[in-house]
Order: structure tokens, then sequence, then C-alpha cells
């Protein structure tokens, strides 16, 4: 297979000592088994084995005491990881003092931040979160999970009015902009500049033809690699992306550029 120079825009790690209940738990919530254990040990290792150059790393807080606690153990992993890892920082809608958040998450040198409407129990566009939008937009992009076919915090119908709000805001809609409702996602999120998405836990569950499909609906240059890291492992996701009809360039910015880009990654 020809050599690309590879970000995984998507993974997720924990503390080693709560990486493999932390793991277990999301898998239990999406009733799939995780592939490997969280630990940023075994996202390096099997990072390498897959010849993926950089990472981009998350967590998500549960509860707003979580938020600095967690951003600042992402800093930390980045700051030791040799230049591999780019952070993103965690916000709650609930936190009592979200500017602080916010600013402290800047001063931590992260450089974006990440949702789970689903595992947080918002909507996407509850009231709580638009403090959030709007200190983020023009400064941070926010990327996002989107879809479940199980709830409606993060289906398309609660996204639309946020990126018509905040049109200077850079939203990246996880799996393909809505895990388990793809077609419907790329119906109704596909027209916005300001929107982008990433591949991660989809290729497992469409085809090659479909991927593509979603892909050229978005647009190449609106779509990001990433493995949901521990969710799969990196080198099937990459075996998966591949077997996508694409040209050599549209392979290069999926795989780098566009992530390089957005994330300011040299």
């Amino acid at each position: 297979m020809e050599r690309y120079k590879i970000i995984d825009a998507h993974c997720h790690i924990y503390p080693d000592k709560i990486a493999e209940k932390a793991s277990e738990s999301t898998g239990n919530f999406y009733s799939i088994p995780m592939c490997l254990d969280g630990k940023i040990s075994t996202l390096l290792e099997y990072g390498k084995k897959a010849e993926i150059d950089h990472f981009i790393v998350q967590s998500v807080a549960t509860t707003p005491k979580q938020v600095s606690s967690i951003n600042h153990f992402i800093a930390e992993s980045v700051a030791e990881s040799n230049g591999k890892f780019t952070g993103l920082g965690t916000l709650h809608p609930d936190s009592e003092d979200i500017k602080a958040d916010v600013d402290e998450l800047i001063g931590l040198g992260l450089k974006g931040v990440k949702l789970h409407p689903d595992i947080q129990q918002f909507k996407i566009d509850d009231y709580r979160m638009l403090k959030i939008y709007e200190l983020c937009e023009g400064r941070l992009p926010v990327l996002i999970h989107t879809g479940d076919h199980r709830y409606d915090y993060s289906n398309p119908n609660r996204m639309l009015p946020i990126l018509d709000i905040y049109d200077g805001l850079t939203v990246i809609g996880a799996h393909f902009g809505g895990w388990s409702i793809w077609e419907e996602a790329t119906e109704k999120l596909s027209k916005y500049k300001n929107f982008y998405v990433d591949c991660s836990s989809s290729l497992y569950a469409i085809t090659p033809e479909k991927a593509r499909e979603l892909i050229m609906a978005y647009g190449t240059k609106h779509v990001l690699f990433g493995t949901d890291y521990p969710m799969w492992e990196p080198e099937a996701e990459i075996e998966r992306f591949m077997q996508i009809k694409l040209t050599k360039k549209q392979r290069e910015d999926i795989l780098y550029n566009n992530a390089a880009k957005l994330f300011d990654i040299e």
C-alpha cells in the first residue's frame, strides 16, 4: 500500500488507572466491544504499526467538576508526546464559569473542543450550550459527536440552527455527521461551509461505495480521517478507508491535509 502521511483526528485517551474501565463503559453505551484499552501507550503502539504520524487526542467531561482535570491531563499528554499529539479540551454546559474554562483550555495550549451530547446529556441546540458556541466561534474548532437513532440529543435537526446562527463557528461532526443515521445527516448538513465531518466509527457499518458517496456529498476538503480509538484498531480502519475509491490527492487531503489545516498542525 502506498505510504501516506496520516493524522488520526479522533482519539480518546484516559489515565492508565481508569483507561480500561472508561473504554468498557463507552463500549457498553454503544453495545460495541472495544478493540483496545484507551491507554496512551496502546495508542502509540498500534498507531506506530499503522504508520500514523499524528494524533488528535481528547476526552469528555460527564460532570462540570471534571473539566479542568481532564483538560490538564490532555495538555500534559500533549507535552509528553514528543510532538505526536494535538489536544482538544472538554467543556460542560452546567459549568459555573464557562468563560474561565475556555480561557484555561486555551492557556493550556489545547487547539479545540470535544463535546458528546449523548453522553453529556445535552441537546446540541440547548440554550445552555449557546455560551460555549459564542466563546468558540472564530477561536476554537468544535469536534462534536453527531447522530444516534436511539436519542435526540445530537441529530441533524439539533445541529441545523447552530450552523445557521453561528456561521463563524467551525464544527466537525463526528461519524460523517450522523452515526447510525448517515444519509439523513448528509442530506441536511452537507451544504454548510463551516461544517466538516470525520469518518470515524462509520466504515465498519457502511460499504466503501456508500462511504465515497458521503465523502463526495460533503466534499473531500471537508472530511477528516479518524479511528475513534480505542473503539477500533488503527490498521483495520486505514484498511477500510483505503478500500474507498479516491484519487491520491483526495486521500492526502482526508488523511492529513484537512486536519492539519483546521488544527494548525505543521
